[in-house]
């Protein structure tokens, strides 16, 4: 059993607040167009990653308790099969039964454990998301933008954008500064956790590493 089995199995996070109409007033012109990797502005704030951070932990214990058990079944399995020739009947059945009943267990505990991380995840994400989308709003409407497109989406219609155009960095920072949150701790290369696979909280998943600013 992989470690991170519940934040690795979180269903994808949910769609970023509807977009929100330019005012009325608005000046006539050309269009100015940005794009976004949103899910990854969202995760990569400070506040993203420390409360992913703290789901880890929360679930850290659980996840260990359940890689025993896991640990547990392939010990006895291996076992049974090089004893199985040497036992009795009943005695092979009776063992074979344990396996199958901690198998069951393992299965229903890691069910549940994945349920609970995957509403964990997505309460985090869906609070998380809708601040960080009043501070693009905000940042948007300063730089004169008219459109914002995310092309984090499986679907994205956008094939090419220049780097200029990218304001993923710059939403980040902006939240950071309005939040307070400080920068979490740096971690050595060899104990940093291994980023989660589903969509939503994947640490330096989209984001280039430093886009230029579009001020």
């Amino acid at each position: 059993m992989a470690s991170g089995m519940v934040l690795n199995a979180a269903a994808q996070t949910p769609a970023a607040p509807a977009a929100t109409a330019a005012p009325a007033a608005a000046p006539a012109g050309p269009a100015k167009i940005a794009v976004i990797a949103w899910e990854a502005a969202v995760a990569q704030t400070n506040e993203g990653q420390r409360d992913f951070a703290d789901l880890q932990k929360k679930y850290a214990p659980k996840e260990a308790t359940l890689k025993t058990l896991n640990d547990e079944i392939e010990t006895l399995t291996k076992q049974l099969q090089d004893q199985g020739a040497t036992l009795s009947d009943v005695e092979r059945a009776n063992r074979s039964k344990a396996i199958d009943d901690k198998k069951k267990q393992l299965d229903r505990e890691t069910e549940d454990l994945r349920n609970d991380g995957q509403q964990d995840m997505q309460d985090m994400f869906s609070g998380l998301q809708a601040k960080v989308y009043d501070v693009m709003q905000s940042y948007v409407e300063q730089q004169g933008f008219t459109l914002v497109l995310d092309i984090a989406q499986q679907q994205s219609p956008v094939l090419f954008a220049s780097a200029t155009t990218n304001i993923t960095k710059q939403v980040i920072d902006a939240y950071n500064l309005k939040s307070g949150v400080p920068a979490p701790p740096a971690q050595p290369a060899a104990a940093a956790p291994e980023a989660p696979k589903s969509r939503g909280l994947t640490p330096a998943s989209h984001a280039p590493a430093s886009a230029p600013s579009t001020h």
